[in-house]
């Protein structure tokens, strides 16, 4: 029979030989999901044969990643900021930077029973992430697409926060506010770049992803909405592309706000725009 390390070994040759980065840490986490142990456990069990049981749903998770479906979707659950969350095709896969936005909207000045928008929230990651560190606010997740919000709305069960609540929306037609915070991840790549995208973000929506020709359609119908919808003094904090800060910045200032900045991310991309409305 197989063993623990032949599967790891033969699958980590498959994975490098189509160009999956980092092979030999997405076959451990295979292996770990199907027999439900964690990576570090993996080390004390080499030797044991994985059944044919085990053997048949490896096989097909190990094909469809070498076809490029993302890790995260054969594993189905992600952790992001201190929470395992839901992941599947219906909303992007969340992202490393949003974690740090997240540190970042937890360290703004806000009342304790503040009134927030996660604003295109997709799986919900940014929006229940505020919900679960802050008990006393209230969190409106919402989404043009019905698909992630149901997304959304699973995790939020997971997780069992009862300060959110869901809203289908195209940017704010939906949402009356007013708000103490708008937390918005919206689509920014630029459709230019669509045949350049990896095979796993080629998986993710392109609603979630593209935002026309330069990629900031939304972000261009968000800004001027935006400052009608928050209380006085109330607060942004957007994630974008790696080279759209100074328009992004610009636009802010252009639709009113004040105290514009742009916070890097820890590569020292220009990636948080925060502004104030006065």
């Amino acid at each position: 029979m197989t063993t623990v390390l032949e599967i790891l070994d033969g699958g980590t040759r498959y994975l490098e030989k189509r160009g999956i980065e980092d092979a030999r840490r997405n076959m451990q986490m295979l292996v770990a999901h199907q027999l439900q142990c964690t990576r570090m456990e993996l080390y004390l069990r080499f030797d044991q044969p994985i059944s044919e049981p085990d053997l048949v749903p490896l096989r097909d998770a190990l094909k469809k990643r070498g076809e490029g479906v993302p890790l995260q979707h054969l594993l189905g659950t992600v952790w992001f900021h201190q929470n395992e969350f839901k992941t599947d095709a219906r909303a992007l896969i969340p992202r490393p930077e949003t974690e740090e936005l997240v540190e970042i909207l937890l360290k703004l000045e806000l009342p304790e029973s503040a009134r927030v928008l996660d604003l295109g929230c997709g799986s919900g990651v940014l929006g229940l992430s505020l919900a679960a560190a802050r008990p006393g606010w209230h969190v409106t997740l919402a989404d043009i697409s019905p698909e992630a919000l149901e997304l959304t709305r699973e995790n939020a069960a997971k997780l069992e926060l009862p300060n959110v609540s869901f809203v289908e929306s195209d940017l704010f037609s939906a949402l009356d506010g007013p708000f103490d915070l708008i937390a918005a991840n919206l689509p920014y790549v630029p459709e230019s770049e669509r045949a350049t995208l990896t095979k796993e973000v080629q998986h993710d929506p392109g609603l979630a992803l593209f935002g026309g020709p330069d990629g900031l359609d939304v972000i261009r119908r968000f800004t001027p909405e935006a400052i009608g919808k928050l209380a006085p003094a109330g607060r942004i904090g957007l994630e974008i592309g790696h080279d759209q800060a100074s328009q992004v910045a610009r636009l802010l200032q252009d639709s009113g706000f004040i105290g514009v900045d742009v916070k890097t991310d820890l590569s020292g991309i220009a990636r948080f725009p925060l502004a104030q409305k006065p």
